[in-house]
């Protein structure tokens, strides 16, 4: 899976000159984390966070004052492009989800801009890779068999799923074709491994191979 099969394409961007007020009302508004950062030409310049709004920003107390203590004025940027990160840390559409994870959890983010070159094409955020490990076994089945079926004769495939893993039951025992549909099969979202086995193997020997005691919950055949 790559990135551009989770991104969100629509993405809600501000300028370096957009002010700090009209930045953080539209975190607030959508409940974002994050906001790229373009300029005329659709040219990603760097993201501004939650963290790069408030940080500066906020006065003391005006109680604090009172006690003596000494306070530094903040120094208040204006602008998005006074306060933004840049440059902005990236990935291209093609980038496995999996380096996309580590990347996110290396760095500490809760969101990477995708960009083709250097313009912007989406986005894709941590909540976009929770909702794809949420997707529903019988959703996963589904896309698994549309999939397979424009590179397969029909009845080649029995597809099962189940809390995400896909096991592929090839009636034909061709090892190419099996590598073929297992990388097929790794591109749906929501997908956390697949195996191939023979359509002849034993039911014992398919419970094995998916996980004991584990109830099935989408079978069919292309």
């Amino acid at each position: 899976m790559r990135a551009i099969d989770l991104m969100t394409k629509q993405v809600l961007t501000v300028q370096p000159q957009t002010p700090i007020r009209e930045a953080a009302k539209l975190l607030s508004d959508n409940g974002f984390t994050a906001l790229p950062v373009v300029d005329d030409t659709g040219t990603i310049v760097g993201v501004v966070t939650e963290a790069d709004l408030i940080r500066d920003r906020i006065p003391a107390d005006a109680r604090s004052l009172l006690t003596g203590h000494n306070h530094e004025e903040p120094t208040c940027p204006t602008t998005v492009g006074d306060a933004m990160t840049a440059p902005a840390v990236t990935v291209n559409p093609g980038t496995d989800v999996a380096e996309l994870v580590k990347l996110l959890l290396r760095r500490h983010l809760r969101s990477v801009p995708v960009v083709d070159g250097d313009r912007l094409v989406g986005v894709v955020t941590r909540g976009d890779i929770v909702r794809c490990l949420a997707r529903p076994d019988e959703a996963i089945a589904d896309d698994v068999r549309r999939r397979l079926a424009i590179c397969s004769e029909p009845g080649r495939w029995q597809v099962e799923v189940q809390r995400g893993r896909v096991m592929l039951y090839d009636s034909r025992e061709d090892p190419v074709h099996a590598h073929v549909a297992k990388i097929v099969a790794l591109g749906i979202r929501g997908v956390e491994r697949v195996t191939v086995v023979p359509a002849t193997a034993r039911e014992a020997d398919r419970s094995a191979a998916i996980g004991t005691n584990v109830p099935r919950i989408s079978v069919g055949r292309l």
